[in-house]
Order: C-alpha cells, then sequence, then structure tokens
C-alpha cells in the first residue's frame, strides 16, 4: 500500500470502488434483495473510505525516543469488515416454515466490503481479479444452479370424484412411489355427503431450484375425475 496517496490516487481509488459496486448493486437490485444499488455501493465506498482514511495516518517515520505511544491505524479498516458482520447478520431471515433466506445477500455486503478495503489499498489488479470473481459467482453459477435438482418437501392434497376413480386412486399412488417422489406421509378422507376422497401426501422429491411443482403435478390437474389439486411447498 502507497504510503504517499495523493489527490489523483484517492480518486482513483473511490472511482474503482464505485464501479465495482455499481455492476454487483444493479444485480442485486434486479433481483429486488434487500441490500440492492444503493447499499451495495455504500458499503463498498465506506469500506474504501477507511482504508484510504487508514493510508493517510500511516506514520512515515518511526516512533521518536521520548514517545511511548503509538496507533495501530490499521484497525479502522479491521473494525469496518468485522462491524459488516453485524449488517450482514441482519439482512438473514428465517420463515415459519424453517426456510432461511437472505443469506447470499448478506455474503454480497460483506465481499463488497472486502473489495473496498482492496480498492482503498490501492491494490487495483487484485480489485479486478476479485470483481471478475464475484460476477461469475453471481451471474454464471446462477444459471447453473437451475439445472440442480435437490431435495425438497411438499405436501399434494387430490380431492377425487365419488365414481370410477379406483383406478385413478391405484396410479397415483404408484405415481408417487416412484422417482422424483417419495411419500413420507399419506391420509385419505372421504366425504359421506358427496362420496368425495380427499388424499393427502406429504412428499419429499427432487426438484430443480426455482421450479414451484413438477410436471407431473401439472399433468394431473387435468385427468378426469379429478376434482380439485393442491401443491405446497
Amino acid at each position: 500500500m502507497p504510503l504517499h496517496a495523493d489527490f489523483a490516487d484517492i480518486a482513483l481509488r473511490l472511482a474503482c470502488a464505485f464501479g465495482a459496486s455499481l455492476i454487483i448493486g444493479l444485480d442485486r437490485e434486479l433481483e429486488e434483495r434487500a441490500a440492492g444499488l444503493r447499499t451495495t455501493i455504500l458499503v463498498c465506498l465506506a469500506a474504501c473510505l477507511a482504508m484510504i482514511s487508514s493510508n493517510l495516518l500511516l506514520a512515515e517515520v518511526g516512533r521518536a525516543d521520548d514517545s511511548f505511544a503509538q496507533m495501530d491505524v490499521l484497525r479502522l479498516p479491521l473494525g469496518i469488515l468485522t462491524g459488516m458482520g453485524f449488517i450482514g447478520a441482519g439482512a438473514i431471515m428465517r420463515r415459519e416454515d424453517g426456510l432461511v433466506l437472505g443469506v447470499t445477500t448478506a455474503a454480497t455486503l460483506w465481499y463488497m466490503t472486502v473489495l473496498g478495503l482492496i480498492f482503498g489499498a490501492g491494490q487495483y489488479v487484485l480489485g479486478g481479479l476479485a470483481l471478475l470473481v464475484a460476477l461469475g459467482t453471481l451471474w454464471l453459477l446462477k444459471f447453473a444452479s437451475r439445472f440442480i435438482r435437490q431435495e425438497r418437501e411438499a405436501v399434494l392434497r387430490v380431492v377425487l370424484a365419488s365414481d370410477g376413480t379406483d383406478a385413478l386412486e391405484s396410479a397415483l399412488w404408484q405415481d408417487l412411489n416412484r422417482p422424483p417422489f417419495r411419500i413420507r406421509r399419506s391420509c385419505v378422507a372421504r366425504d359421506s355427503e358427496t362420496g368425495a376422497r380427499e388424499l393427502r401426501f406429504e412428499l419429499r422429491y427432487a426438484g430443480e431450484i426455482g421450479r414451484r411443482q413438477p410436471d407431473e403435478v401439472a399433468r394431473l390437474m387435468g385427468q378426469a375425475g379429478v376434482v380439485r389439486v393442491e401443491w405446497e411447498n
């Protein structure tokens, strides 16, 4: 880190931090995340300014013989990096169903803090490489994750008509006992007045990330004898 940072060097560091955070912030803004464009830019610029301030406060000469106090100015960016962990923790939410949201947003804020410290230290090559790594992680892996099938949980409720549905019910049981489905619990209820039967299945299945329901459930909705289909995951 250069000890003699002039005005042009400071402006270049701030411009690099602003440009990098602008690119990452646009991705967060388009995804409608909790930490959007302005938050990402402010976090990165704050870290960059903290490192620049530490750079300007670095002593250029050794400690005098009659001095016993010495200030460690590099604790300032260290405190910024540690404090960002608390802000990132505030972006993480846990829903009632146990699903945890906001982890990527918190990690992005922490990463942008590190990126701001890098540019604030005048390490442009390292900052550029870090920006490319962030873009590859947020953009390229986002498309790759669409093809990843992960274990998920869901509840399927199917209401069958009273007449001629024995074969359909048997076929439904067979379909849900084959991959990608696995039945965890099931129950059957019968309406004494109409004779309609309601089948409830708690399932585990391997599904693509972001897909609301498997194709097998969509085909079930159009079959004769099926009164209502409810899918919850």
